[in-house]
């Protein structure tokens, strides 16, 4: 038998493509390599491709002289059967819309068959639940972008029923935050008569587990062991708060989930914030769902600018169940904009290059702090956070009555002691308003970015009896059964990269308070369900304030996320999250940066710089 002429595999990594040509066809790969712009020869007879680029570009290959000599690695070539079949069900679907391709199962409306799910499902299911199970099982892959809330652990575990049913699955891999372990375990237990041996994975794969549960920060040091488990039986594999591999084969946990997903015979993603930083976001998603076709499509949709042509374009390819759909009494954030003076409306003019006469002894100092988007961001909401503590949870310590500033200290001078002098403005706004509340037996969730910010809270609002939860907590779950039960717990503070996914609080807590944001709008939107989700009372009023400083980088994340959100709400063709981006003002009583991003806050301090 004659040597191949050109082998195709997987590199190692599992996301890159290997052509390994043989004498003497290397002039031939130099030529096939021009086909592929993003890949690199790494030799004159191998060239190496990233997976997506590969697998769009296929044409290419028909140029290869001697198409009979090509040999394929199996599992290669049985992804590349998988996406031309993909490819072609997908393009029926956006051609004519989920409605009209084959198939019973992608009805929009009526039951869903029992015998779809077989005999052993027992778990209820809303009408829109069955709507959402229908039009992923219409397609081989698929995507749900349903709001918190709306049942989509559920969901994906119904899938997984009828491809079990179907005799197509017989594993499932989830891979999930941390936060979301007990939804799956307890809804692997609820949904089936006979429960799945279900296991969140410690070091090794359970090779006895039907469905293994792990989190994203582990994949990447067990892709062996999960690669060996998925292979051992047709397997399926779900992304919850699929977000988190946004960045896709450029990121850490997206590279690992591109490698796995391969392996499986159906990928399901999650997640109510498919695109939190814009279009390249769902592109990367779509990638997982649909290799070589995902990102095309979404390129294709959104690149004339019309978004809701390009709603309607990918609107086949997802299921989303809305806020609206879900019945929830309405609520819109408040803005409020408290006006910045004294010492710290000094230091933060200082910080963006504009200079009083006493900031001008300091200038070099000021200088050396930069305008780094996270300090801006403190110093918005308490400069006092920028001189370091002994250690990175040290509360500030206010004093009370406040010192009198002294004459000819420099500014920089009064910096590192300013909690002696001032309290933020946007601590004494957080401070009335949990005192409103617990005044009229209401409790309020505190968010803030910064954890020294949260613990200083935890001091300032001692008589509340505050519970904390960060990334430092040791008993993060003590805490929030604290603020559940104890009826002397008035207010609970935390931050969104903490807290923002996997909780539920909509029964206990009516009011949030933001004392400063980020960029990242896909976070801000997973924070807000955490108590605006699935289960309130028809008559409950939902109240969330955003506080921003006057004239500084609150401003420009304001912006920025409501660009976010209009981008978002066109896309998933959902207006509530197109409103949450438009915060309503009102008038005081008392941060993962794009390209745009960047451009805004150099707008920003350039503006405050030439006033």
């Amino acid at each position: 038998m004659s040597e191949p002429s050109l082998r195709l595999g997987f590199d190692i990594s599992r996301t890159n493509a290997l052509l390994r040509a043989t004498e003497p066809f290397g002039a031939d790969l130099t030529h096939l390599a021009a086909g592929f712009p993003v890949g690199g020869q790494r030799g004159p007879l191998l060239l190496e491709v990233p997976l997506d680029d590969f697998l769009s570009g296929l044409h290419v290959l028909s140029d290869w002289p001697d198409p009979d000599s090509v040999e394929w690695d199996e599992e290669l070539l049985a992804l590349v059967s998988d996406v031309l079949d993909d490819a072609e069900q997908a393009s029926r679907f956006l051609e004519h819309g989920a409605q009209d391709s084959a198939g019973t199962e992608c009805a929009d409306s009526g039951a869903l068959p029992q015998q779809v799910l077989g005999a052993g499902w027992r778990a209820d299911l809303t009408a829109f639940q069955q709507r959402d199970i229908s039009r992923l099982l219409a397609m081989r892959h698929g995507a749900n972008f349903s709001v918190p809330g709306a049942g989509k652990t559920r969901v994906g575990l119904a899938v997984y029923a009828a491809m079990k049913e179907r005799g197509a699955a017989r594993r499932l891999l989830v891979v999930s935050p941390k936060s979301a372990y007990e939804s799956w375990l307890s809804e692997s237990r609820e949904c089936f008569d006979a429960p799945p041996v279900t296991t969140v994975m410690e070091k090794t794969p359970d090779p006895h587990a039907e469905i293994l549960v792990v989190n994203y920060e582990r994949l990447d040091r067990s892709l062996t062991g999960l690669a060996g488990w998925l292979r051992a039986a047709p397997s399926m594999v779900i992304l919850d708060e699929a977000h988190r591999m946004k960045l896709g084969a450029q990121g850490t946990y997206g590279s690992a989930c591109m490698a796995l997903g391969p392996l499986s015979r159906r990928r399901l993603i999650l997640t109510g914030t498919p695109a939190p930083n814009g279009a390249r976001d769902l592109e990367n998603l779509l990638s997982f769902v649909w290799p070589g076709h995902g990102r095309r499509v979404v390129t294709q949709a959104v690149a004339g600018g019309d978004l809701a042509h390009a709603s309607s374009v990918l609107r086949p390819l997802f299921t989303r169940t809305t806020k609206k759909e879900l019945g929830l009494p309405p609520f819109q954030p408040v803005m409020r904009t408290v006006p910045l003076e004294g010492l710290h409306r000094e230091i933060y003019d200082a910080l963006v290059g504009r200079f009083t006469a006493r900031a001008e002894l300091s200038r070099g100092d000021f200088d050396a702090l930069g305008k780094a988007m996270l300090r801006l961001l403190m110093a918005a909401s308490s400069p006092a956070l920028l001189v370091e503590g002994s250690s990175k949870y040290e509360p500030l310590n206010f004093q009370v009555p406040p010192l009198e500033v002294p004459a000819g200290e420099s500014l920089f001078t009064l910096l590192q002691r300013l909690p002696q002098h001032e309290m933020p403005p946007k601590y004494r706004e957080v401070r009335d308003i949990v005192s409103r509340n617990a005044a009229a037996g209401r409790k309020t969730l505190v968010w803030s970015t910064f954890v020294r910010n949260i613990t200083s809270l935890e001091v300032l609002l001692d008589e509340y009896r505050p519970a904390v939860v960060h990334g430092g907590t040791p008993d993060r779950e003590d805490q929030i059964r604290r603020f559940r039960q104890d009826p002397d717990c008035f207010v609970l503070i935390s931050n969104p990269a903490t807290l923002g996914e996997g909780i539920s609080l909509h029964q206990d807590c009516h009011d949030a308070v933001y004392v400063d944001r980020d960029f990242m709008a896909g976070r801000f939107l997973q924070s807000l369900d955490r108590i605006h989700r699935l289960g309130l009372a028809p008559d409950t009023e939902t109240r969330v304030t955003v506080l921003a400083s006057e004239g500084t980088i609150d401003e420009v994340v304001a912006l920025r996320l409501s660009e976010k959100l209009e981008f978002m709400g066109s896309i998933l063709d959902d207006p509530s999250v197109r409103q949450l981006g438009d915060l309503q003002e009102e008038q005081a009583v008392a941060g993962g940066m794009d390209a745009a991003d960047v451009r805004a806050l150099l707008e920003h301090v350039e503006a405050a710089a030439v006033r």
